[in-house]
């Protein structure tokens, strides 16, 4: 791990993927043939901030689930990319369509597929319990667990960094 520290001040769009990062990476099958997963609240929360702020979000996910788009939309998400079997193809369209620098991403992954991805942007970050090769290549790994707020850890280091984390006058209890 470098000093990310250094890089957090030039992020400006995070892109996410879901299994192992917003998820424990844990799926419960129903008899119905449902996949259900669970997400952190914080997370959710950390997000919708996020995109509140001015932050760009994207996911990018090899799973297709429609809870978990209607998830991301009700937080304000928009760019959503779910059953994406290439990442890496998926996330050159996106830098070439909006002239997106990738020293400007932060991509948080956990396994093999986020590999590649993760070698090209500016921040790579993983949760605690990420695969090694994933962890070997970060600029961050997250004290925290997959679905146990690593989101939240990397959104709030930025935004705390850009001083739009928490503003004690903009609460309305």
């Amino acid at each position: 791990m470098s000093n990310y520290k250094a890089l957090l001040s030039d992020i400006h769009t995070f892109i996410f993927d879901v299994d192992g990062v917003m998820t424990d990476g844990i799926v419960v099958l129903s008899t119905g043939g449902d996949m259900l997963r669970t997400m952190n609240v914080k997370d959710g929360y950390a997000l919708q901030l996020a995109v509140k702020k001015g932050y760009r979000i994207i996911i990018i996910s090899g799973g297709n689930s429609e809870a978990v788009r209607k998830r991301f939309q009700g937080l304000g998400i928009k760019e959503i990319h779910l059953a994406i079997g290439n990442k890496l193809e998926v996330f050159h369209q996106i830098l070439k369509e909006d002239k997106l620098d990738p020293k400007n991403v932060l991509y948080m992954g956990d396994d093999l597929p986020d590999y590649e991805i993760m070698k090209e942007v500016g921040v790579a970050a993983c949760p605690a319990d990420a695969a090694e090769e994933i962890k070997h290549i970060s600029h961050y790994i997250s004290p925290k667990p997959g679905g146990k707020a690593c989101v939240r850890d990397v959104l709030e280091q930025v935004m705390k960094v850009h001083n739009k984390w928490f503003d004690e006058d903009g609460l309305h209890w």
